[in-house]
């Protein structure tokens, strides 16, 4: 049944937001409490992540932060139970947190730079994906909203390690989505491309410096990049009823970049 009634307040819900310090998760996390849903603002950074806190609760919203590598497991089982002793519920998990790589060659790619992409992106979403849907599930409800990328659907030059982090990302997003359909859990899946964060506001130059200038980045098809309050309405759509049939869906949310 779809709690979606002709209008996205949605008061009581309670959402985690991951990588909520700056960028889609800060959007995303201001965004969702507008809407009625109490935070849990995650992230590693104290410093941001209490400045996304603050924003929150200055638009009258509430929430908490929880400070977190989301690629260590005690910690991603903190900030869950942490939530559910504060609110008792988790309907919407946005498992945003994630970083880019070195830009390099694949033959000049250290092993710790390989681990450290995927020790973020993957295992992180893996963790938040494995403590939260057996809570989801035991509800009987919830949705969760991945973040992979555009590198997720197609190959970036000098980004090996950052592609097929993603590539396992929406790997994730399926699998999870077919074992729980029917516990009544939803899992999809945003690709962003070319959002205006501080995570890619040097994408271009640092590609440049690599030797590979993509024709999409100097002037993007829409003919600019995407402000992040953009991408939180997506992820504001799939965390609600409104996207209450929308299950292992993969959304582009790019300008036309993978056109």
């Amino acid at each position: 049944m779809s709690d979606y009634e002709g209008s996205i307040k949605l008061e009581g819900k309670v959402a985690i937001v991951t990588g909520a310090g700056s960028g889609i998760g800060r959007s995303s996390s201001i965004k969702l409490a507008k809407a009625g849903y109490k935070v849990s603002v995650v992230d590693f950074n104290s410093v941001t992540g209490e400045e996304t806190l603050s924003l929150i609760k200055e638009e009258g919203g509430e929430g908490i932060f929880i400070q977190a590598d989301v690629s260590r497991n005690e910690h991603v089982l903190n900030y869950v139970q942490t939530t559910m002793e504060q609110y008792g519920r988790i309907d919407a998990f946005v498992n945003n947190a994630g970083i880019l790589q070195k830009f390099s060659l694949l033959e000049n790619i250290e092993e710790s730079e390989y681990e450290r992409i995927i020790n973020v992106n993957v295992r992180g979403v893996f963790l938040g994906l494995k403590h939260v849907l057996k809570i989801m599930a035991e509800q009987g409800f919830g949705s969760v909203i991945n973040t992979a990328s555009t590198a997720g659907l197609r190959a970036e030059h000098s980004m090996s390690v950052y592609t097929a982090s993603k590539h396992a990302v929406i790997g994730l997003t399926k699998a999870a989505a077919l074992e729980y359909v029917r516990k009544g859990v939803r899992v999809n899946a945003i690709c962003p491309g070319g959002v205006d964060t501080t995570l890619t506001q040097a994408v271009p130059t640092m590609m440049q410096n690599n030797g590979y200038t993509p024709e999409e980045f100097p002037n993007m098809r829409m003919g600019r990049f995407a402000d992040p309050a953009e991408i939180a309405e997506i992820v504001l759509m799939l965390a609600s009823g409104q996207s209450s049939y929308m299950t292992g869906s993969i959304i582009a949310v790019d300008g036309g970049l993978t056109l």
